[in-house]
C-alpha cells in the first residue's frame, strides 16, 4: 500500500464527509477508498474514523492525524507544483502594483521580455505610489521601494536604491554649493510628499527641519516632476538615482554632499505568503531577480560618467 495514497484517501473522506464522496473526487471506487483507510488504520494500529451507515466522524487519534496529514500533503503538492512549474508554461492574469516613476522608466522593457518568454500570462499593471493592500485589492505582486517593516507578506529584495541630493549647475552657481547638511536650510528644497520620515542621516534630518518652514515651498508626490523642476533651477532635490541618473549623466544635475548621502533603501517584490504560490507569480519573481544588475544599470551609468570626469 502506498502510504501517501492512503493518507490522501483518509483526508478526502474527512473533507468530503463520506467514502462515496471521496471516491468521486479521487475517481476511485468506494471500496478501494475504504480499503486504503482500513490499511492505514492497520498500519498505525489505531482507529481513525467512527463509521455508521449515515456518516463518518473522526476519533481523537484521527483528529490529530488529520491535521498532520493535511500539512504533509500540502507540502508535497507545493513541491510538486514548484518542480512541475519548471516544465509547464504559466497561465492566467498577473496583477502587479508598482510605483509610478519606477514603472514608467524601468518596467516596460522587463514586462515585454517577460511576456515574450511566457506568452500565456496576461499582465495587469496598476501604477500607484501608495502601499496597496495586496490581499484585499487582489494583487499577485506589489513592487515597493523603501525600508519595509515586518509583516505577514513575503518581500524579496530586487535591487538597492540609492538616494542622491542634487541640483542644476545654474542653480548652484546662483545660490552656492552646500558644504554641510545644515546648509540645506539656506536653499530652496523640492519636497517629495511620500518621503519616508524615519531616516536618521544628517541630510534627512535637515530636510525634515526645512519641511517645517511655511513659505515658498514646493511639494509634489511625483519624483519625475521634482527632478524636472530641479533641472529647471527651482532648487535642490533628494531623489532615487533610478529617476535622476539620466539628468546626472547629461550634466543637467550634479550631486551635492555625496559624503553625507543617505543609506540605500531597496526595491522589493512583495507577495502574499501562500502555501501554493501560483506558477505565474513564481516565474515573475524568478524573472525580475537580478534583471537590473548589480549595481543596477542606472547606477552604472552614473559611475561611468563620474569616471570620465575624474
Amino acid at each position: 500500500m502506498d502510504r501517501i495514497d492512503a493518507m490522501r484517501a483518509f483526508v478526502s473522506v474527512v473533507t468530503e464527509g463520506s467514502f462515496s464522496n471521496a471516491a468521486t473526487v479521487m475517481q476511485l471506487s468506494p471500496q478501494l477508498v475504504s480499503k486504503y483507510v482500513s490499511k492505514l488504520e492497520e498500519r498505525l494500529d489505531v482507529r481513525l474514523l467512527h463509521r455508521t451507515t449515515r456518516k463518518v466522524s473522526l476519533t481523537e487519534a484521527g483528529t490529530h492525524y488529520f491535521q498532520h496529514a493535511q500539512q504533509i500533503l500540502l507540502s508535497i503538492d507545493e513541491m510538486d507544483s514548484q518542480l512541475g512549474g519548471l516544465q509547464q508554461n504559466p497561465k492566467g492574469t498577473l496583477r502587479i502594483s508598482a510605483p509610478v516613476s519606477f514603472a514608467l522608466k524601468h518596467l516596460s522593457k522587463l514586462l515585454a521580455e517577460f511576456q515574450l518568454q511566457y506568452p500565456q500570462v496576461n499582465v495587469d499593471l496598476q501604477l500607484n505610489d501608495r502601499k496597496v493592500d495586496i490581499v484585499d485589492e487582489g494583487y499577485d505582486i506589489a513592487l515597493r521601494i523603501g525600508r519595509l517593516k515586518s509583516s505577514s507578506l513575503i518581500a524579496k529584495p530586487i535591487a538597492p536604491i540609492r538616494l542622491m541630493l542634487c541640483a542644476a549647475p545654474a542653480y548652484l552657481k546662483r545660490h552656492g554649493v552646500p558644504r554641510r547638511p545644515e546648509d540645506i536650510q539656506h536653499h530652496r528644497y523640492l519636497h517629495y510628499s511620500y518621503m519616508e520620515k524615519e531616516g536618521k542621516d544628517e541630510i534627512s534630518q535637515c530636510i525634515r527641519a526645512k519641511n517645517s518652514e511655511s513659505s515658498g515651498q514646493f511639494h509634489c508626490n511625483n519624483g519625475d516632476v521634482l527632478v524636472g523642476a530641479a533641472i529647471a533651477g527651482a532648487g535642490i532635490v533628494l531623489q532615487p538615482t533610478f529617476i535622476a541618473s539620466e539628468a546626472i549623466s547629461r550634466g543637467e544635475l550634479v550631486e551635492i554632499l555625496p559624503e553625507f548621502a543617505p543609506e540605500p533603501i531597496g526595491l522589493y517584490a512583495v507577495y502574499a505568503n501562500r502555501k501554493l504560490l501560483p506558477n505565474k507569480v513564481r516565474c515573475f519573481i524568478d524573472f525580475i531577480d537580478g534583471y537590473y544588475g548589480s549595481p543596477p544599470y542606472w547606477d552604472q551609468a552614473i559611475m561611468s560618467t563620474q569616471a570620465q570626469m575624474s
